[in-house]
């Protein structure tokens, strides 16, 4: 009796331990599994519904974790590490979630058993730099760009016309923009209602000019990009009620004319302006035939500067001499105004050619996605083009899962089951991909893990249609190998962090503490 009360004891001494362990991996679970479905060519698609019973349908593992209405803290953690795989790589976030969920799951299996926490990250740590390093030497490089389509095809699910577009857009760009670290090509991507699709030269803009009484078309348009309002210098009020104020007011007023009136001689026909324009400058310009836009990002204002080669001048700077102005000034081929697709194109410069993609749609719910796959193709491609390409289909994992468990052998005694749960996690992509096509998961992992094994092909997995075990690069199944390095590397440190935990406790209310949001 004595022995089973202790037993007993013992054995809730060891719940209360794990109690944070098990919760925060329940959580874990629950959100991974909002996404694992979607996995895949045979992926399916999740309904997204909020309090006011708009419907958002989707398979984009980035859009479901960012909407989903969760309290769960560690389920947060996961969401921004999701967050921030869209943010840097544009693709890959379902991947992220599920290695991650996978990675918790193992550890905590172990941990449960008795084996230490601090074992078990020691191994994973091991397991995941392993894992990294055989990703990293098998990806290829793609010189001539034979795999860009394939890559856009992928992350597109397969929808050719969207890959066509992001392709013919990466080529646009060059290699060398594609890898600066400063250029997204998802930005280039916008998807319009009853538009076709598209890819130019260009920017497009969601404006329109300030007056319906300017050109709506400029060719061959001197652009000047002012990142300020065009406005007159301004008067204090208090200060207007002062002979002399009022007097500095009206000189203001005088010389602002002048001002606009010598951007009018120098031949601008395209004026870009940050913030407001003035009524004042707004007459004056359309009475001259010039075509004017306004209260544009920051992010339109660089977009634009890169595509006519302007320099921006602030409105301190109209009262610069004429000849000064003119070496301030952009050139483009082509400014018009879409009134159909409320926007402005502005195509062609003598900047660096940018590309601008329109995607079409015939509705709201339909435009949204078929920008969601847009985004994610362009970042893939991008991403292929900065890491190389290593094998899809789950193929790639299955042989880093490989590697790690040889490292076994000259691990610290218990330190190895961190490093099993390192490769069992490595194989729940493949695992996923084919439990979502309709087939047993256990069996076809086994199947392609011994294939592999026996001639040495890490481009092994199963094709998705018939069942049968093929090679992936062989039939075009690739993905970006930073999209591959990311999601293992951000699915690890989420995984670490969680492990960590021994203890959650309630912080008590701070006085004057700000209130923050839920993430819905």
């Amino acid at each position: 009796m004595t022995n089973n009360i202790r037993q007993t004891n013992s054995s809730s001494d060891g719940d209360e331990r794990t109690s944070a362990l098990t919760t925060n991996a329940a959580a874990v679970s629950a959100l991974a599994s909002a996404v694992e479905g979607t996995l895949g060519p045979k992926g399916l698609d999740c309904m997204l519904v909020d309090k006011f019973g708009d419907v958002t349908v989707t398979n984009d593992g980035a859009t479901i974790l960012d909407k989903i209405d969760t309290n769960h803290p560690a389920a947060r953690m996961l969401i921004k590490a999701a967050r921030a795989q869209e943010n840097e790589i544009g693709d890959g976030t379902t991947t992220t979630a599920i290695l991650a969920c996978a990675l918790i799951s193992e550890g905590v299996a172990h941990v449960q058993r008795g084996v230490p926490v601090t074992k078990v990250i020691e191994g994973m740590r091991l397991g995941i730099k392993a894992a990294l390093k055989f990703i990293k030497q098998q990806a290829e490089h793609d010189q001539d760009g034979k795999y860009l389509k394939q890559v856009a095809l992928v992350a597109a699910r397969e929808d050719s016309d969207l890959a066509d577009l992001v392709v013919e857009a990466a080529r646009l760009v060059g290699e060398e923009k594609l890898k600066d670290p400063g250029y997204s090509l998802a930005d280039a991507i916008v998807a319009k209602e009853y538009a076709q699709n598209e890819v130019f030269t260009g920017v497009i803009l969601d404006k329109q000019r300030v007056s319906k009484q300017m050109p709506r078309s400029v060719e061959n348009a001197k652009v000047l990009v002012i990142d300020d309002a065009l406005e007159p210098g301004q008067v204090e009020e208090d200060a207007l009620g002062t002979e002399s104020g009022f007097a500095r007011y009206m000189a203001l007023q005088e010389e602002f004319r002048r001002d606009v009136a010598k951007l009018v001689d120098l031949g601008i026909t395209f004026i870009a302006a940050a913030k407001a324009i003035d009524p004042v400058a707004e007459e004056i310009l359309t009475d001259a035939g010039i075509m004017a836009v306004r209260r544009l990002s920051s992010r339109d204002i660089a977009r634009l500067v890169e595509l006519t080669g302007a320099r921006t001048i602030k409105r301190s700077g109209l009262g610069k001499e004429s000849a000064e102005l003119v070496g301030l000034l952009g050139f483009c081929e082509r400014v018009y105004e879409d009134e159909r697709l409320d926007h402005i194109k502005v195509i062609g410069g003598n900047g660096h050619g940018m590309p601008a993609v329109i995607v079409g749609a015939s509705t709201r719910e339909v435009k949204d996605e078929r920008e969601r796959i847009a985004r994610d193709a362009a970042g893939a491609v991008q991403s292929a083009v900065k890491t190389g390409v290593v094998s899809g289909g789950g193929a790639i994992e299955i042989g880093a899962a490989r590697e790690v468990l040889s490292l076994k052998e000259s691990a610290h005694s218990m330190a190895s089951y961190g490093i099993d749960a390192v490769s069992s996690a490595l194989k729940r992509p493949l695992s996923q991909i084919v439990l979502n096509a309709g087939f047993n998961p256990l069996e076809k992992v086994e199947e392609v893990t011994a294939a592999q094994a026996k001639i040495g092909n890490h481009s092994l997995a199963i094709d998705c249609d018939s069942g049968e075990i093929c090679d992936m690069t062989e039939k075009g199944i690739v993905d970006p190998a930073g999209v591959k390095l990311y999601a293992l590397t951000a699915a690890a440190e989420v995984a670490e962090a969680i492990l960590r935990i021994n203890t959650i406790i309630r912080k008590r209310e701070e006085p004057n503490a700000p209130t923050r949001p839920d993430i819905v």
